[in-house]
């Protein structure tokens, strides 16, 4: 345990109006500073250590993988598997920033993902998270914390701004066919592609039905990333309707009934006002 990197995850930091207005109005927002180099850097080494441990997708050549699987190294709930990563995962400084973004009186967890974009790796396509999450409301948001500098040539997060309004597309499973028909969707209905590089530091929040992408990582170093996925403490869990969502409910709130807030094991709260 680094009693520095624990002080500073712990610390609460503040939100300016026109972050929040840039959240609530667009769907996302870039923050900068939200932790410190060497913070990030201790907390890269213990994810990058289980991402390789537990994906073993980087062992197969990318020019035999699926399009999914050459965008991303994905690992989830990574905190379920080393105590170093769960004390960034439930960071309240973290947490309370999602909180006051949402508006609500704080956040749990719905759950983490470590997603890491080798050199070489192919393009995440267009999609909006939510339309995997059987969830009563649009109150959930993914933090998307990269561990190092994102340049565009690596392919960092991109955004549709407003598009979180946007219903077309929503039912749309990531794959090849969310990228073309969004791709003609989105710019059809005058909503733009916000593709801007991330300093170090700087992460995003973004709502659940923000339509969102990333180019290849052309450049020669992996992208390491870190994503935690906050929900309203007060969420509810919904009728599933796909497949997809059966999956959430079954792995994600385990022994929740349609109606119930998501108070599972799985599902503890992070920051409460």
């Amino acid at each position: 345990m680094n009693a520095t990197c624990i002080n500073e995850i712990e610390t609460p930091c503040e939100l300016s109006k026109a972050d929040r207005d840039h959240f609530r109005a667009q769907g996302y927002v870039k923050i900068k500073d939200l932790l410190s180099p060497e913070t990030l850097a201790y907390y890269e080494q213990a994810i990058t250590r289980k991402v390789f441990e537990l994906n073993r997708t980087h062992e197969i050549p990318l020019e035999q993988r699926s399009t999914y699987d050459k965008a991303f190294l994905q690992v989830t709930n990574v905190l379920e598997h080393c105590e170093t990563v769960r004390e960034l995962v439930m960071s309240p400084r973290l947490g309370r920033l999602a909180a006051e973004l949402m508006g609500t009186r704080g956040v749990r967890l719905y759950h983490d993902q470590a997603l890491y974009k080798e050199a070489g790796g192919g393009h995440t396509p267009w999609h909006a998270d939510q339309q995997y999450w059987p969830l009563a409301s649009d109150r959930i948001c993914t933090l998307w914390l990269p561990l190092q500098a994102v340049p565009l040539e690596m392919g960092p997060l991109a955004f549709a701004p407003g598009s979180h309004r946007f219903t077309q597309g929503r039912d749309l499973e990531i794959s090849d066919h969310s990228e073309a028909t969004l791709a003609r969707l989105l710019p059809e209905n005058g909503y733009g592609d916000a593709v801007e590089a991330f300093d170090l530091g700087e992460g995003s929040f973004h709502y659940g039905w923000t339509f969102h992408h990333a180019p290849p990582n052309r450049s020669g170093k992996p992208r390491h990333v870190m994503t935690v996925i906050y929900m309203d403490v007060d969420m509810r869990l919904q009728e599933p309707e796909n497949s997809r969502q059966v999956n959430d409910r079954n792995g994600w709130c385990p022994g929740i009934k349609v109606g119930d807030i998501i108070d599972s094991p799985r599902n503890p709260v992070i920051w409460e006002a």
